[in-house]
């Protein structure tokens, strides 16, 4: 299979992925601008495959579980459920506020793991739609990765991704380029980055890079987020050291390093 078919069968793998979408033929193609002809032979090989299966009753396609069985493997293997997470549990149990990891793959940031640490009042649950891949320009989370990278490189990723999703997002949100570097020069500043009413509506978010030796451009980030009438100024102010620790902590032990050599090094340590 040449490498554009491949692009093409992944793309209908992550239009299936969407909220495990059973899709007929004609929308498919359709959404994926796709001739019906074609997009019927790759979906005879992603049957064949086995990643994808056609209803008998409706005709309509939709994911196997192959991908989620891969996806919960990679992320046993990535030493974050068993080195990661009883870091993230802690921190919210502290904050008594919802946190979570998220990772860099290339040029975005993904989010990974998470720690629910509200149990009372008013409690943030992302919406289920608020995963995947993280809208970095208005999110706490995406400015602390974005200023801890060469602002070229920031710029370009940004801009890559656009500002289209910004009038589904908060009344705050940043709109430009300009007004981004603006937020990126502050949170470079202050060690952690802060998002009021962007992402969400009434949400609140702090977040610091995870940089090993505290160099480079981060692996990934930590953040806590909540209401915002709880998740005040101060209360920020509060939890950032915290965070800022947790991060640090998360450095030491990080498993996905290039090659996966810190992984390896903690799994011999324990061993």
């Amino acid at each position: 299979m040449s490498h554009v078919p491949a692009e093409r069968c992944l793309e209908i793998i992550a239009l299936l992925a969407e909220g495990a979408n059973t899709l007929p033929l004609g929308e498919i193609a359709e959404r994926l601008s796709l001739p019906k002809s074609g997009a019927h032979r790759l979906l005879s090989t992603l049957v064949d495959l086995g990643w994808v299966a056609k209803e008998p009753d409706t005709g309509f396609y939709r994911l196997t579980m192959r991908l989620a069985v891969m996806g919960q493997r990679f992320y046993a293997a990535t030493g974050i459920p068993n080195i990661c997470q009883p870091v993230l549990d802690r921190l919210a149990h502290e904050t008594r506020e919802f946190v979570r990891l998220a990772v860099a793959d290339g040029d975005t940031l993904v989010w990974l793991a998470q720690a629910q640490g509200a149990t009372a009042g008013l409690i943030y649950q992302p919406p289920s739609s608020a995963t995947g891949r993280v809208t970095v320009y208005s999110t706490a989370t995406g400015k602390a990765w974005l200023a801890s990278m060469p602002r070229d490189r920031a710029i370009q990723i940004v801009a890559s991704m656009g500002f289209g999703e910004a009038d589904r997002q908060g009344p705050n949100v940043v709109r430009s380029i300009e007004d981004l570097l603006k937020e990126l020069a502050l949170t470079e500043k202050r060690g952690y980055a802060i998002a009021v009413s962007e992402a969400e509506p009434g949400v609140s978010a702090v977040a610091v890079p995870i940089r090993v030796n505290g160099l480079g451009t981060a692996l990934g980030t930590v953040s806590v987020a909540g209401p915002s009438v709880r998740m005040t100024t101060e209360q920020i102010e509060e939890i950032a050291p915290k965070l800022q620790s947790t991060a640090s902590e998360l450095a030491e032990l990080w498993p996905l390093r290039p090659s996966g050599t810190a992984l390896r090094e903690r799994t011999t340590m324990v061993a």
